[in-house]
């Protein structure tokens, strides 16, 4: 059966169905398949790639300018809005794309941000490889590549170590490994930050898998990467650079500094509201193109695709479609037996470390005067969560618990790892206090806290009372000075619920969110304990006030989100506005007079689904929708259920 073919701006391009990526994996570098590697056969013969043994290892240092003639869109302006043309794109891509506004681009949090490694290959300005060798047996170690647009520096290991586990931080440039099949340099990246394929709006996930090779013959380097991401690729997306020898040994610093270009009211993020962008169709009208044509798909590319164009209108205009539901790829999954988690724990920075519990985030603080705990996790883990304290911490005593909101799943411990603690408690108020106080590690939060701990309401059921907040604030800021640094408790009303803290290390410049911030899945908007969109979207600017990238958008602060990966400002932001324009989406809705079980069967969130919907459970795309609708109608539920 012969494969077929992807037309990417007039070059072939392979593209394969997922059920033969495995059996592509293992004849990529092969000439099994005539037609699928034809491009790749031909520069590989033209090369002469077989000219050297198999066991060579190929010098790529030096500096390589990019061959312009090729694939000149993407070196230079970039393409039109609206052509997607061979890209195989799923239904998701396209609306992410589709509304996407330009203008995003000049929001002080996305001024600085480089092409990710998935993209920067494509970019102007010469590439720069350079190699480190173990300096006791030579052996190559790492491949250093530097680009000059926008300094984008990687590093590729060879000295065969381990991708980090996944709930690390994720790069620009993501986490790379490399081998040698022969002559040929292959390597894999993963740990990527959420970036885009093409410049005119289409994006990748945080999810995407990138598998490079570098063939080298004479002054001319030839590159070839596959893309896979399960949010908006149906199919892996295979594309290829050239770069040639250059004496031209120019590579500038590129700094960036963050700016204010327009100013903005808070939580508005430039976008287009679905099938309202009046920019789409001008690609295909300047090159008297059909419109479905250019709007990409695995099908689009296909000979046959020409035969379903009879009757499809002209390029003034495209033909509507049903919204089709994305299938989820982190979809909330019934948690795992506790004896079955992994419980690990990941050095941040400062004094702050992160301790993951399958799908729970503990953060933990540790000094000279002891250790302070955010949130405890749920009680079934609590004994594996403090021996991986102790095991960090050794025999210094936790001396506090701050609780980032009153659920379960982030004060469930608070019983068994309070016990494990001291508090100091002296002079006239030991008497007050009681003789056994002091064994045990005070526990702070907001009074709402207490307040839905203590009192059966709000769905939760009455914590047992020695997991109640021993010590409670009420306004908007509660400050504690600990290990040498100001530890900052900070009230976010009416978010996630109505007693969310951010817990802000400022000497490690760490930010603990509690479920403000969470990014395995759409957030939960918790309407009987006060929970609303607009509050979340305030919280989430909030983290984004707070937070100072480092570089380009990237490490400074850091950010230990409730649930799932460490973060840092990008992160942070893909995800705000993420809920600023579903936000926007579902105020049209409820302006136009749309039902709740209209705006469900809109899809307004399909393009968010496959990376933040889940299958069951209470972080569904229709509890996300139902919760935000009712939040955002008149006189909201979210509301009744507030205590302050």
């Amino acid at each position: 059966m012969q494969q077929p073919l992807t037309v990417e701006n007039g070059r072939d391009v392979f593209s394969r169905s997922p059920q033969r990526v495995a059996t592509y994996r293992r004849c990529q570098m092969r000439f099994g398949f005539v037609r699928v590697l034809r491009i790749i056969a031909g520069v590989l013969v033209i090369l002469g790639c077989g000219s050297r043994p198999a066991s060579a290892q190929i010098d790529f240092s030096g500096i390589w300018m990019p061959i312009m003639h090729e694939d000149s869109v993407e070196r230079a302006a970039g393409p039109d809005l609206g052509d997607y043309l061979g890209l195989p794109i799923n239904d998701a891509g396209r609306l992410r794309g589709e509304t996407w506004d330009a203008n995003i681009l000049a929001m002080e949090e996305h001024t600085c941000k480089p092409h990710p490694s998935t993209y920067g290959f494509r970019g102007v300005g010469n590439l720069w490889i350079t190699t480190d060798n173990d300096p006791t047996t030579y052996e190559l170690t790492r491949i250093n590549t530097h680009i000059q647009w926008m300094e984008q520096k990687r590093v590729i290991w060879m000295d065969g170590r381990s991708h980090p586990p996944e709930f690390a931080p994720h790069t620009w440039q993501g986490f790379s490994t490399g081998r040698w099949e022969g002559n040929v340099l292959v390597v894999e990246t993963t740990h990527l930050k959420a970036g885009w394929m093409r410049r005119n709006g289409l994006a990748l996930s945080d999810l995407a898998h990138m598998t490079e090779r570098f063939i080298r013959h004479g002054d001319l380097l030839t590159h070839v990467y596959m893309i896979e991401d399960p949010v908006y690729l149906s199919e892996p997306l295979i594309k290829t650079n050239g770069f040639r020898l250059t004496a031209d040994t120019t590579m500038a610093p590129y700094p960036c500094q963050p700016a204010v270009e327009v100013e903005r009211a808070p939580g508005q993020v430039p976008n287009y509201l679905p099938g309202q962008n009046p920019y789409l169709t001008e690609f295909a009208k300047k090159h008297n193109l059909p419109v479905e044509a250019t709007r990409g798909g695995a099908a689009t590319a296909l000979p046959e695709f020409s035969k379903t164009l009879a009757g499809a209108t002209s390029s003034g205009g495209s033909r509507s479609a049903a919204p089709t539901r994305v299938p989820t790829t982190a979809a909330a999954r019934p948690a795992p037996a506790a004896a079955a988690v992994d419980v690990r724990s990941w050095h941040v920075q400062g004094n702050v470390w992160m301790i993951n519990a399958g799908a729970e985030n503990v953060a933990i603080q540790v000094g000279d005067d002891g250790v302070l705990v955010v949130d405890t996790g749920p009680a079934a883990l609590a004994d594996r969560i403090l021996a991986e304290i102790k095991r960090v911490a050794g025999d210094k005593p936790i001396r506090y618990i701050i609780n980032t909101n009153a659920h379960p799943d982030h004060t469930g411990g608070n019983v068994t790892i309070a016990k494990a603690g001291r508090s100091i408690i002296s002079g006239n108020f030991v008497p007050q206090a009681g003789p056994g106080a002091a064994n045990a590690a005070k526990i702070l939060a907001h009074e709402n806290t207490l307040r839905r701990m203590s009192v059966d309401g709000g769905g939760q059921p009455v914590a047992p009372a020695a997991a109640w907040p021993t010590d409670t604030f009420f306004t908007a800021r509660n400050d504690l000075y600990f290990n040498g640094e100001a530890v900052q408790m900070l009230y976010q009303p009416n978010a996630h619920s109505d007693n969310d803290v951010l817990v802000y290390f400022r000497k490690s410049d760490v930010i603990v969110t509690g479920d403000v911030y969470i990014n395995t899945t759409f957030p939960a908007i918790d309407l009987a304990q006060g929970g609303s969109l607009q509050g979340l979207v305030a919280a989430l600017g909030r983290i984004i006030e707070i937070t100072v990238p480092r570089d380009k958008q990237e490490g400074g602060t850091y950010v230990i989100p409730g649930h799932g990966r460490i973060a840092d400002e990008a992160d942070v932001v893909e995800y705000f506005d993420m809920m600023a324009i579903l936000r926007d989406r579902l105020q049209d809705a409820v302006k136009k007079g749309m039902s709740l079980a209209q705006v469900k069967a809109a899809g307004l969130a399909r393009d968010y689904e496959g990376r933040y919907g889940g299958g069951q459970g209470a972080l569904t795309t229709d509890a996300l929708i139902e919760a935000a609708y009712r939040s955002l109608s008149p006189a909201p539920a979210a509301q009744k259920g507030a205590l302050r």
